[in-house]
């Protein structure tokens, strides 16, 4: 018996599980139930807490390169600036979603908080 293997020749669908399997008292696929407001705000969530560490990490590279004195004063107001109004949009758009700062801010078990 030989073991199937991805090859150049194999489309996704030859590798990929059924997606809906068998109910075993009807002989008719499961139907999967979708909250689709969850999947919105679940989706959101990921994205804004992508955008939040982004976020945080241009803030840190900011002070670096202030503190380094690679920064003009003109480059430090614009980009203290810009900052400002980033951390306003994310938290609009956090508003929106109707997520609380700390949702964006994920638990990695030992790793603890993301941000």
């Amino acid at each position: 018996m030989t073991t199937k293997h991805p090859s150049p020749h194999h489309t996704m669908d030859d590798l990929a599980p059924p997606i809906l399997p068998r109910s075993s008292t009807e002989g008719t696929p499961r139907k999967l139930e979708i909250d689709g407001d969850r999947v919105r705000n679940g989706l959101a969530q990921l994205v804004l807490t992508l955008v939040k560490l982004l976020h945080e990490l241009l803030e840190r590279q900011a002070i670096r390169r202030m503190d380094s004195g690679s920064l003009t004063d003109e480059e430090i107001e614009r980009l203290g600036m810009t900052l400002m109004r980033q951390a306003d949009e994310l938290d609009k758009l956090r508003e929106v979603f109707g997520l609380e700062d700390d949702d964006l801010n994920f638990n990695l078990g030992p790793l603890g908080r993301l941000l």
